[in-house]
């Protein structure tokens, strides 16, 4: 099993503030993000292991016991992946979980972030996994209904906006599962009758699917409300004028006030997310000025701030 550097992959020290992670994280993610590398398995595979790496390093808890694996993990290296190295005080030892394979493909097929052998061994798993409630005990007498059984799957936050429809096989069940737009990382749905078959032939119970909308480079996701940035030349932030903003519901030009700060937050109503379960509802988009000083200027440009700021005392 390869060790994975969380660090290494995101570009940052061990010591990085959540601010430096989060920051490495979105431009990385915008880098290798699939819609723009179609096709490209490489930029793919970059984006789930930036992915799973934000998923481990954003988190407190999750950080803290990798970091002591980290320092750990020489002695397992130096044992040859021997089994007699102790992962108990490292690995998840959930052991009512049962993690679906499929051939080569783990998680994938489900829609799930396909997280790593590595990852999986640590925390229990990501993308999808699936566990009868209660160890999948036999029913004790013929016709009862049979254990519901729990799943977790991972989707973008551009899945969650627009809704998406999900392909995926389960103990030789071929379920096809379309999820709403604006639905909630951590909501949990009920497939009625695609749980585990009853002993004695009584009805299958339910598979109760937990959601994970993972972070998205561009936005930020409060509830059903969007939060991103919008960068604006200083002349814009000035004389004020027009911007260009990504939405999800495409590009679209916003007015920048005259003499507008950075960190201005405009409200951009009904550009947020889709209100669950809503017809033509939805949120909020704040769009966060960040004016950016220009470089590279001419001698002539230099002069003209000098006499700007003559003008300002």
């Amino acid at each position: 099993m390869e060790y994975k550097d969380y660090y290494k992959i995101l570009g940052v020290s061990k010591n990085a503030t959540q601010d430096e992670i989060k920051k490495s994280y979105r431009k990385l993610a915008l880098k290798y993000h699939p819609d723009k590398n179609k096709d490209n398995k490489e930029a793919e595979d970059k984006f789930k292991e930036l992915n799973e790496a934000n998923e481990v390093l954003r988190d407190k808890d999750k950080r803290k016991k990798y970091d002591e694996l980290g320092e750990n993990w020489k002695y397992y290296q130096q044992s040859g992946g021997s089994q007699d190295f102790d992962w108990s005080q490292y690995a998840n030892q959930d052991s009512g979980y049962t993690q679906y394979t499929y051939g080569n493909d783990s998680g994938d097929r489900f829609g799930g972030a396909g997280f790593s052998d590595f990852f999986e061994t640590l925390f229990g798993g990501g993308g999808f996994r699936s566990s009868g409630t209660g160890g999948r005990k036999r029913a004790a007498r013929a016709n009862l209904r049979g254990e519901d059984l729990s799943a977790e799957m991972s989707i973008t936050l551009n899945d969650a906006y627009n809704g998406s429809e999900k392909l995926f096989d389960l103990d030789g069940q071929s379920i096809k599962l379309k999820i709403k737009p604006g639905i909630a990382s951590g909501q949990t749905l009920r497939l009625s009758g695609k749980g585990a078959m009853a002993s004695g032939g009584g009805s299958p119970g339910d598979l109760l699917l937990k959601i994970h909308v993972l972070q998205d480079p561009l936005f930020e996701r409060k509830g059903d409300d969007l939060y991103t940035d919008v960068r604006v030349d200083l002349y814009t932030a000035v004389l004020g004028g027009k911007a260009s903003l990504k939405t999800f519901k495409g590009n679209i030009k916003i007015n920048i006030p005259k003499e507008a700060q950075s960190g201005k937050v405009l409200r951009l109503q009904r550009l947020g997310m889709p209100k669950y379960g809503k017809t033509d509802e939805y949120g909020d988009l704040y769009a966060k000025i960040i004016v950016e000083t220009p470089i590279n200027l001419s001698d002539k440009e230099l002069k003209l701030f000098e006499e700007l700021a003559e003008l300002r005392k």
